[in-house]
């Protein structure tokens, strides 16, 4: 017998997929979703989550517009944090070209029109179909519009693979990262981004923090996703993180102050670390 949600989504009960114990407690309960965090690893997850084809379904039309709205900040964020890591100073130049970069979530594609005016061979993937068709329509990259485990790239393939903000929507974050590993050629690099759950600001809101949302069904913390990679055989290269308060909840001169206080200190709600396949 299927089970639906509030939404009208079938769903599904699941134990911790890190260390694979069913031994959490509620985290935090809001109108249609809820948090467990595992005893045993401290990974924070949905425990009753729509299953894939009703995960995939919430990122149609409706979800392209929303990216399509917020194309340039998003790209404009990316960019800063490949800047943060010496990307283009430092990363390419370990590599003799054809350097390949895949971007898993790519959404309207404005990355990977960036890495190819920087002489990197583009791939990407991403599940929002109108979003792949207008990466493709306006320029000009590969793009399949399918899960990353269903394309089925070959061994030691990309030496960079990038993903932002994606891992916190994938159903099954281990293995997910292993299939990143694999197709990584031996010393690429992995570049993750995502919410994080150990930072001031999600301290400071609480329940109303940002990033708690029914499409985010896993939460990290520092230490659970320096987990998964390492669990995947990444060796933890650099991690940076950023965001203090948002826009417009205090001053813009006390905003900076804090912004900068909580980089420095490695604080920020949103985390980045780039782990090296060796």
């Amino acid at each position: 017998m299927k089970y639906k949600n509030k939404k009208g989504e079938h769903i599904e009960i699941i134990k911790c997929p890190v260390c694979k114990k069913e031994n959490d407690t509620l985290y935090l309960l809001f109108d249609d979703f809820y948090y467990v965090k595992c005893r045993t690893c401290g990974l924070i997850f949905q425990k009753v989550r729509p299953l894939f084809d009703s995960l995939k379904s919430r990122y149609s039309l409706k979800y392209f517009f929303y990216e399509l709205k917020n194309k340039e900040n998003f790209f404009n964020l990316m960019k800063l944090t490949l800047n943060d890591i010496k990307f283009e100073k430092s990363l390419i130049k370990q590599f003799p070209p054809p350097v390949k970069f895949l971007d898993i979530g790519c959404a309207t594609g404005m990355l990977l029109n960036y890495v190819k005016k920087l002489n990197l061979q583009p791939f990407g993937v991403e599940i929002c179909k109108p979003s792949v068709d207008y990466a493709r329509k306006n320029f000009k990259v590969k793009v399949f519009d399918k899960s990353l485990e269903k394309v089925k790239f070959p061994d030691n393939y990309f030496e960079f693979i990038h993903l932002s903000h994606v891992i916190e929507h994938v159903p099954e974050p281990v293995n997910f990262v292993k299939e990143i590993y694999r197709i990584l050629k031996p010393y690429g690099y992995i570049i993750i981004t995502t919410p994080r759950v150990d930072s001031f600001q999600a301290k400071l809101f609480g329940k109303n923090w940002r990033s708690y949302h029914r499409d985010h069904i896993f939460i990290f913390s520092k230490d659970t996703l320096i987990k998964i990679l390492s669990m995947a055989g990444f060796k933890i290269k650099k991690v940076i993180s950023w965001g203090g308060v948002p826009k417009g909840y205090t001053s813009n001169f006390i905003k900076s102050i804090i912004d900068k206080t909580v980089k420095f200190f490695n604080k920020g709600d949103v985390i980045c670390i780039l782990g090296k396949k060796e």
